[in-house]
């Protein structure tokens, strides 16, 4: 795929899930539904729950748009777990599908994005990001035959 439409794909999710983190804030009803106080409790989740999949969904949006696999890998798995969680709600709860079909929709995108930004091995998510490495010119040839033989550049 082109990097243009990736980069639009990762600027779109991450909109989403900082508009979806800025609701859960909101003290009363949003455009889109009724508070999410009142949703927790409804579920069977204190209402301060609320304020921590806010928090965890505004800093994996953040994540997501950082130009970086090892940063892109992170939120998509902040995602994961926040969205499994959202699932595994809906179903209990026996939400109807009409109401909750995009979580398991963005459940199965952040998988692929995490596949996506899978890291090499595991030990790079805990190392610290390495400089990049600065190359010293080679010699020129006549430098170095100038060397072999003894005689000053």
């Amino acid at each position: 795929m082109s990097k243009r439409f990736m980069t639009g794909l990762y600027w779109f999710l991450a909109f989403e899930f900082a508009l979806g983190a800025v609701t859960k804030y909101w003290p009363g009803d949003t455009m889109f539904s009724s508070a999410y106080s009142a949703k927790f409790a409804d579920w069977g989740y204190p209402s301060w729950m609320r304020f921590v999949v806010g928090a965890l969904e505004g800093a994996a949006a953040v994540l997501l748009v950082i130009r970086s696999r090892r940063t892109r890998f992170l939120g998509a798995t902040t995602l994961m777990f926040v969205l499994t969680g959202a699932v595994t709600t809906h179903i209990v709860n026996h939400d109807p599908a009409v109401e909750s079909w995009a979580a398991p929709t963005h459940l199965l995108i952040m998988g692929m994005l995490a596949l996506a930004n899978w890291p090499a091995d595991w030990r790079d998510l805990l190392r610290a990001p390495a400089a990049p490495a600065v190359r010293t010119p080679r010699p020129s040839d006549e430098v170095t035959r100038a060397q072999h033989l003894g005689r000053n550049p």
